[in-house]
Parts: C-alpha cells; sequence; structure tokens
C-alpha cells in the first residue's frame, strides 16, 4: 500500500463511465420500469453507491477512503441499445477517488446484468473507462474526446 499520510489533504473528484448493451425489447421493459426483479435502474443506482463506500474492502491496496458524496446517473444510450452509467466519487483527502468512481460503475453494470440476465444473457458490458479528475499532485486530467 502506498504511503499516503504526507500529503496535503486536497479536494478531489474522480468520474467514469460504463455501458452495457441489451436488447432493444429488453431496454423498453428497463425504462418502464417493468423487468421482472423490479426497478432495475434505482437498484443498479443503490448499488453503485455501496461499491464506491466500499472499494477498499474489494481492491486488496485501495485505502479506505471518507467519500464526500457519489452520484450516479443512468441514460439510455440515443441509439437505443442499451444503457450507460456514469458515476463520480469526490472527497476531500489525501488520496484519489478514480477507482472509487471505476468500481461504482462496474459494480452498478453487474448489477443491471443480474437483474435482467433472464431476459437477456447476451448483455455485453463495457467499455469502462475514467472520464477525469481532479485534484491531487498530479493535478486534473480529462479524457481526450474521441473520434
Amino acid at each position: 500500500m502506498v504511503e499516503v499520510g504526507d500529503r496535503p489533504a486536497t479536494r478531489r473528484e474522480a468520474c467514469a463511465e460504463g455501458f452495457i448493451a441489451l436488447r432493444p425489447d429488453v431496454l423498453a421493459l428497463v425504462l418502464a420500469g417493468r423487468a421482472p426483479k423490479g426497478d432495475v435502474l434505482a437498484v443498479a443506482r443503490v448499488a453503485a453507491i455501496q461499491a464506491a463506500k466500499r472499494t477498499w474492502e474489494l481492491i486488496p491496496l485501495c485505502h479506505p477512503i471518507a467519500l464526500s458524496g457519489v452520484s450516479v446517473e443512468l441514460t439510455p444510450s440515443a441509439d437505443g441499445s442499451g444503457l450507460r452509467l456514469e458515476a463520480s466519487a469526490r472527497t476531500i483527502g489525501s488520496t484519489g477517488v478514480e477507482m472509487e468512481a471505476l468500481t461504482a460503475v462496474q459494480v452498478g453494470l453487474l448489477t443491471i446484468y443480474d437483474m435482467l440476465k433472464a431476459a437477456d444473457p447476451a448483455m455485453t458490458i463495457g467499455p469502462v473507462r475514467l472520464l477525469r479528475k481532479s485534484g491531487g499532485r498530479h493535478g486534473d486530467w480529462q479524457r481526450v474526446a474521441e473520434g
């Protein structure tokens, strides 16, 4: 584990996104709130937040972090081929929150898969990626727009 005790506490934020491809009819079930296991979007949002809070228990060398906030947005893709999940994590501390944002995305998407696997076992998760981060000794970073 990396020593972070000598680093100054600064405001840190990270934002990540991920996608899950699913059939249009299954997406319609989700958006209408008619999935057999219940409200997929609400459960995925709660799972993502819970995962961000427990990242240090899942990833062996992560520090436990006192998060000041986690936000999760789920939106259907414009072409109706799936869902996009974006998660942001925030803290004031001596280490970043990139892993918390990425873990939130992964667990949120896995929750969607679990809730819909009977309807569409061919769902595909990915890509998952960091979009931006701010704070800390390496400063701000943002993914360059593709295309």
